[in-house]
Parts: C-alpha cells; sequence; structure tokens
C-alpha cells in the first residue's frame, strides 16, 4: 500500500531566532522526513506556538532535505484562496518541501476569543470540503469557478506565481467517518486519529486505540477512497518509549493516562503505542506497516531522542 515508513515531528517549543534554525537542523540530522506545526492563536490547547507559515519558512531555508508542513490548519482562520497562495509559496521557495495539512477546526474557547463563529462540526466539515475543493484547483493551476454555501470563487487562478512545479502532499486529519470520506477524497496523506477531537481535556478512550477500531476506520477511509485507496499515505500520531523494562514503563504509562482495565499485553498490540527496546519498536513499525498500511508516523519533538534511535537502526 505505500512507501516505506518516514518520520515527522511536531514542534511543541518555542524557539527564538538562531535556536529555532538549529532545531529544525537537528530534525533533520536525526533522519527525521518532516517538521510540522500546529495552527494555533491561543496557547489554550498546547501552549505557546510559531505561527506555521512564517517559522515553517525559516526551517526550510535552514535545511536541505527536511519537509515542513501544517499538522494542521484550521480551515476556519483563513480563506482558501489565501491558503493556497502562501501554500503554493512555501513550496516554491523551499524547492518542493512543503505539505499542506488542514483540519475542520474543534477548539471553541479560541474561535470564541478571537470572535470566529464556533458552528456544528456539519457545517465546519462541510466548509472544509468546500475549501479543499478551491486549494487542490489552484494548487493544480486551474482556474477555479465555485459557488458554494461558504465560499463563492470566480474565475480565480495562482496566476500571483510563477507556475508551480508540483503541488504541495495534502494531509486531512479524519477521526470521524464523515471527515474519513472527505480525506479519503481530498488526502494524499490521511491523518488517522482515534477519535474526533472535541476540547484539549480530551483523553483517548483506550478501545479507540485498539486494532479492530483502526481497522475499522480503515475500510470507512477505502469506502471514501475507493480507487485512490492504494495511493493513499496513511499516518498516525504515536507514542515511542525507548526501554529496558518494557512491561514497567508500560504499566506507568497505563497510570498516567487512567486507562481501567487495560494490562501491558493490550496495550503493546495499540497500533499507535510503540515502547520496549530499539529492536522491539523496530519490529513492530514493521508489522504495523503491513497490517494496517501506517507508514508516516509522527511524535512531539520531546521524542526526538528516542526517535533518533530509532531511525539509526532501520
Amino acid at each position: 500500500m505505500t512507501s516505506k515508513l518516514r518520520f515527522g515531528v511536531v514542534s511543541e517549543s518555542v524557539l527564538a531566532g538562531p535556536a529555532w534554525l538549529d532545531q529544525a537542523r537537528r530534525i533533520e540530522d536525526a533522519g527525521l522526513g518532516v517538521l510540522l506545526l500546529r495552527d494555533h492563536c491561543s496557547a489554550g490547547p498546547y501552549g505557546q506556538q510559531l505561527a506555521p507559515f512564517s517559522a515553517l519558512a525559516a526551517a526550510a531555508t535552514a535545511t536541505t532535505r527536511l519537509h515542513v508542513g501544517t499538522l494542521v490548519l484550521a480551515n476556519d482562520f483563513r480563506h482558501p484562496a489565501l491558503v493556497a497562495h502562501e501554500a503554493g509559496t512555501l513550496h516554491q521557495l523551499s524547492g518542493g518541501r512543503f505539505e499542506l495539512g488542514l483540519g475542520a477546526g474543534w477548539y471553541q474557547p479560541e474561535y470564541e476569543a478571537a470572535g470566529l463563529a464556533f458552528q456544528p462540526a456539519r457545517q465546519r466539515i462541510g466548509r472544509l470540503e468546500e475549501a479543499l475543493t478551491i486549494i487542490t484547483g489552484l494548487l493544480e493551476g486551474a482556474q477555479v469557478n465555485q459557488a458554494g454555501t461558504s465560499y463563492q470563487v470566480s474565475g480565480l487562478s495562482l496566476d500571483v506565481l510563477p507556475p508551480l512545479q508540483g503541488r504541495p502532499r495534502l494531509l486531512v486529519g479524519a477521526g470521524g467517518p464523515r471527515m474519513l470520506g472527505v480525506a479519503g477524497r481530498y488526502a494524499d496523506t490521511v491523518g488517522l486519529l482515534p477519535a474526533p477531537i472535541k476540547s484539549a481535556e480530551d483523553r483517548a478512550d483506550p478501545l479507540d486505540l485498539l486494532p479492530a477500531a483502526l481497522d475499522q476506520k480503515i475500510a470507512v477511509l477505502r469506502a471514501g477512497a475507493g480507487e485512490r485507496f492504494p495511493a493513499l499515505e496513511l499516518s498516525a500520531f504515536v507514542t515511542i518509549q525507548v526501554t529496558s523494562h518494557r512491561r514497567h514503563d508500560t504499566e506507568a504509562l497505563i497510570a498516567r493516562r487512567g486507562w481501567g482495565g487495560i494490562d501491558a499485553s493490550t496495550v503493546w498490540e495499540m497500533p499507535t503505542i510503540f515502547i520496549g527496546s530499539v529492536g522491539q519498536i523496530r519490529a513492530d513499525l514493521q508489522a504495523r506497516r503491513e497490517r494496517f498500511g501506517l507508514s508516516y508516523l509522527i511524535t512531539p519533538d520531546r521524542d526526538l531522542p528516542a526517535l533518533a534511535k530509532i531511525i539509526a537502526s532501520l
């Protein structure tokens, strides 16, 4: 189903000037494929963070192989024509190393603080699908005419930029059936979530992390993608912990997450949890790529040392 394994890290550190550029170089030198930034204008969900387009542009200038991307832009924060212009520009300037991640938006307090209407999920997802039609059309060099419910675009193209040499890969994060359908129709990479995100306090239900739950999501995605499915890259946000005390540290993880009724062996079967020796994790990565098609794995930047050990062993 997919290509070789690749890895990305989401930056959860705010570093100024040269320190940010040094961090990008460290990530590239560790063998990772992608440096990612979230998209929030409030510290509520994940703490302080840099604005994605400008910070990623700086990171791209400091590196030569590292891809940079968004995980994910909140669609309601920007008009899709502006997103396409920014994405096309960064893709051009980085030599084709930008990856555009998009989502429907979820953090209601941020919307309210910024004076943005937070509509029900069905409307936010519908607006995202309209935006994806516009963005993909523009990035593919088409002239876009769209009279939608949320966006009306008439005869617009990206002629403001020189012709793009290819377009950015498009990632759509999806946890529920409707979003999986949208991702299947538009995305190059599908970021599989355990469940739709509803609040910053959401804790993953361990049942949503079991193999059967991922099988079900992939079946929904396959149905929505149709003949596109074999070309899709499947991605997930994962936990990686290198340890020589696998059972002890797994039980500590269970306790931290408050997972009642779950034992260590059940956690070891979860497709997005990798805990154990470097060799054990390497074997699990291969098995889960073969079993589920997961080939693009993402962690927070605090896990960079552990991830670098894994990558060095592959």
